[in-house]
């Protein structure tokens, strides 16, 4: 398991080392290990970080979330319930974000600039970073962008490379948010369906978490697999479908072109 001292602890979770220190301070993180005078958190501190701030943006205040640990740790073992935080928070994906200066980013969709054209200026001024960073694609940290996913950037970019203007690009990419988004809750409901979870009153009395993190763990790679396997069937068909009319014209003018006929 990894660790992590408290500044990076606080930068994988998205938050600052003042919260990290008042979720201590209120009983709802539990305390590092202690290597001489510094801390070390892990991987399941990470995970109740992320579980307080999930509860924190649907209006819970810290003390009714502090209520609610107690309440669930209760009846169950702790490596039980950080077992399932972990499982429920930690990313699907292992791709590891990458870190790219506003040159880099422009440059990578707009080749013609130069060095020259970013001094001094921020990102405002380029309406497509300000569009990237509302569909998730790219994250400003102050001096420089995150990008969580670089295999979603570089499809972006060979996509432009291929003549595909960025607001078409956009659009797309809108779209298929709110369709994966779709997905996603169809495979949260047959998980919550499978582990027997529609009744909240019953959770703090569970005996088996580990189970419950162990089909959520399976459901994962089965989930991205089924889509996978699926949208390649769609494509087909719809390239297929779209294409076919298409290419049977293409061959009928080709056979008689119009000079021919004449």
């Amino acid at each position: 398991m990894d660790s992590y001292r408290i500044d990076e602890l606080a930068r994988l979770a998205e938050t600052t080392v003042r919260n990290v220190r008042a979720f201590q301070e209120r009983g709802l993180l539990p305390p590092p290990t202690m290597r001489g005078r510094t801390g070390y958190y892990d991987d399941s501190h990470l995970a109740r970080i992320r579980v307080i701030g999930n509860l924190q943006e649907r209006g819970f205040t810290l003390a009714s979330i502090g209520e609610m640990i107690s309440a669930w740790e209760s009846g169950h073992d702790l490596s039980d319930v950080l077992g399932v935080e972990k499982v429920m928070t930690e990313p699907w994906s292992g791709e590891e974000p990458a870190y790219l200066s506003i040159a880099e980013v422009v440059t990578a969709f707009v080749p013609d600039l130069g060095e020259a054209d970013f001094a001094g200026r921020s990102p405002d001024v380029f309406p497509m970073l300000s569009r990237a960073e509302q569909l998730g694609f790219l994250r400003w940290s102050g001096d420089r962008f995150e990008v969580p996913s670089p295999t979603l950037f570089q499809v972006g970019v060979d996509l432009h490379a291929s003549g595909v203007p960025l607001s078409v690009i956009f659009t797309i990419a809108e779209h298929l948010r709110r369709d994966c988004d779709t997905i996603a809750e169809r495979f949260v409901e047959l998980a919550v369906e499978q582990a027997d979870l529609q009744d909240p009153a019953t959770l703090s009395g569970r005996s088996d978490l580990p189970e419950v993190g162990q089909l959520i763990q399976r459901l994962r790679p089965l989930g991205v697999l089924a889509v996978q396997g699926m949208l390649a069937q769609a494509l087909h068909a719809r390239i297929q479908s779209a294409f076919s009319d298409r290419i049977e014209d293409i061959v009928r003018f080709r056979a008689n072109p119009p000079a021919a006929q004449s």
